[in-house]
Formats: structure tokens, C-alpha cells, sequence
């Protein structure tokens, strides 16, 4: 089975690059998987299949969160038909984006995965992960797997050390597009948060106990006392936002340093809008595309020029 990765920061067209990707007829185009167990995706653990079942459906303490303040990612694509509407803050964390993206009944999908992986052996946390993605493959009829999540740049060394085979792109796009994308993003106001509450005081406030010793600054981070209004006003200044896109990148590209990939591809944004169906085309051809150019063809109209972003100050 054919397997390849989109890592990038997050708010730089990988998006667009998936919906894309699930138009091309042999390719399960995977969203947002990587990043919806991470960091557990770091994990050297060796677990059981029904271990490992456990967290899949269980729900993702950053999604809750902002499921809880009433401003999850539009990115969520599970239906108000859904079974779990009713109780989203514990929604699994592979029915939000993952296997929604995938299918208008993922629920049924979910239930399809649950005796297959539970039945998974004892392995470790990386062969786990590839065991699940080819599952998926394989349930949805595709020949091979693409997977992408926003922010992967973060989790590039555990990708690379979990897949050394995989097929590898590495997105980028200019980071004062990038910043001012990701300052009205939940999501990333929330993981910009966490990063610099652990630069600045060495706490992630996802994870912390309210009775641990932190300062009262932190202490509002706290998933019980955030609040949208909170997150929003910090995403008005960009200027965070740059120092998490240099975080990040600097994240992925000593990681690809580190660890060179046998089959590397490497896209920029700014490119693919300038030339939509010739960088298509590279990546149908880098993925294995039975025709990349028609793929490529078929779907460059779907790309649109963004409007220009002032750098900030």
C-alpha cells in the first residue's frame, strides 16, 4: 500500500491540498489524524489493540475545550445527525474531522473500525497508527493513503521516525499569510497559547492541575476558566503568531535535517496558486497518481489567489 504525508504549519492551503486529494479516485484523503492524537504520536509505547481503540474514541482535550466555549474549528465536519451531537465536548476524536471528512455517515464507519481495531495487536504506538490508516484505506476501497493535519510541522520527527517510507511533502507558505490566518483560528489561538505558557512559565495549561503551583496569569488558561472572548482578543495581535510559525518550522526542517526521507516533495504556496495545474501535476506524479496531469486538470479551478497580507510590525 502506497502511504504519504503532508506536513506543514497549518493555515498554509494543506486544507485545500486534501479536499483535493479526495478527488483523486484511488486515494483515501486522510484529515487531521496525525494532530487529533497528538502528542501521544510521540509515544514509544507498546500497547493493545483495545488500548489503543480507547483513545481513538475518546475525545481530544483541545476540541473539547473549544467545544465548550462555543468556537470549534469549521473544520469539524460531524453531522448534526450524528449520535454524539447531543454530547460533542466528548465527541471521538476521530468522528470531528477525520472520518467526517471521509463518508456522510462516519458513525457508521466508527462502529465498522471498532471490532477491527480492537482485534490489532500488541505493537507499539507508531505501528498502531500505520496498522489504522491502511484499515481505513482498505474499508474505503483506495490503493493508498494520504494523510494530512494542520500544525504536523510540530510532530515531523515522530512522523518520520514512525514512517520512514512514507511519501513526504513538506508545505510551506510565507508566514505573514500564514500568521494572520492562524490569529482567527481557534484552534491555533488555543495551541499559540499553549506554547508560550510553556516557554514563558514551563506550564501547559491544557494538562495542568488546578490545585499545581502557577502563576495567576496561567491560572486563567485553564480549560474550566478560558473563554472565547479570551482566545479572540489575544488573536489580534499577529505578532504571536509569527513566533509560532518560526517555532514550528524550525520544528520541521531540523526534523527533516535530522532525518532525510527517501522520497521528499516540497510545495510552497504562493507556487501552487501562481500554477495551479503544473504543481498539481508534480504532486499527482510525486503521490503515484494514475494521471496527474487530468487529476490536476479537474481540479485547479479550485484554487484561488488570496489577497496580499502586510507583514507585521
Amino acid at each position: 500500500m502506497d502511504r504519504a504525508i503532508i506536513i506543514s504549519n497549518g493555515r498554509c492551503g494543506s486544507t485545500l491540498l486534501s479536499d483535493l486529494i479526495v478527488e483523486e479516485p484511488e486515494t483515501c484523503s486522510v484529515q487531521e489524524f496525525f494532530m487529533s492524537v497528538a502528542p501521544w504520536n510521540r509515544s514509544t509505547e507498546i500497547i493493545t489493540g483495545p488500548a489503543y481503540w480507547d483513545v481513538l474514541s475518546g475525545p481530544k482535550e483541545e476540541l473539547s475545550v473549544l467545544f465548550r466555549i462555543g468556537v470549534p474549528p469549521k473544520e469539524v465536519r460531524y453531522p448534526a445527525s450524528g449520535r454524539f451531537n447531543d454530547d460533542l465536548v466528548n465527541l471521538p476524536r476521530i468522528l470531528a474531522i477525520t472520518l467526517a471528512k471521509l463518508t456522510d455517515d462516519p458513525d457508521e464507519l466508527f462502529d465498522r473500525l471498532a471490532p477491527r481495531v480492537r482485534e490489532f495487536p500488541t505493537q507499539s504506538v507508531g505501528a498502531h497508527h500505520q496498522a489504522f490508516l491502511d484499515l481505513l484505506t482498505e474499508l474505503t476501497g483506495k490503493k493508498r493513503w494520504v494523510e494530512r493535519s494542520g500544525g504536523s510541522s510540530q510532530v515531523t520527527t515522530s512522523l518520520l521516525e514512525n514512517f520512514p517510507t512514507a511519501k513526504i511533502v513538506y508545505l510551506t507558505r510565507d508566514w505573514a499569510a500564514t500568521a494572520k490566518s492562524m490569529s482567527r483560528h481557534s484552534s491555533f489561538q488555543l495551541v499559540q497559547l499553549r506554547v508560550e505558557a510553556v516557554g514563558r512559565y514551563g506550564v501547559d495549561p491544557l494538562t495542568a492541575d488546578a490545585s499545581d503551583d502557577m502563576p495567576e496569569e496561567v491560572r486563567a488558561y485553564l480549560p474550566d476558566r478560558l473563554t472565547a472572548e479570551f482566545l479572540q482578543e489575544r488573536g489580534r495581535d499577529p505578532k504571536r503568531f509569527m513566533g509560532l510559525c518560526a517555532f514550528m518550522s524550525s520544528q520541521a526542517e531540523q526534523a527533516l535535517a535530522d532525518h532525510p526521507p527517501a522520497h521528499l516533495h516540497t510545495m510552497a504556496y504562493e507556487a501552487l496558486v501562481a500554477d495551479p495545474v503544473g504543481e498539481l501535476t508534480a504532486l499527482g506524479a510525486f503521490l503515484g497518481f494514475a494521471d496527474p496531469a487530468g487529476w490536476a486538470v479537474s481540479v485547479a479551478d479550485r484554487v484561488r489567489k488570496p489577497e496580499p497580507v502586510a507583514v507585521p510590525a
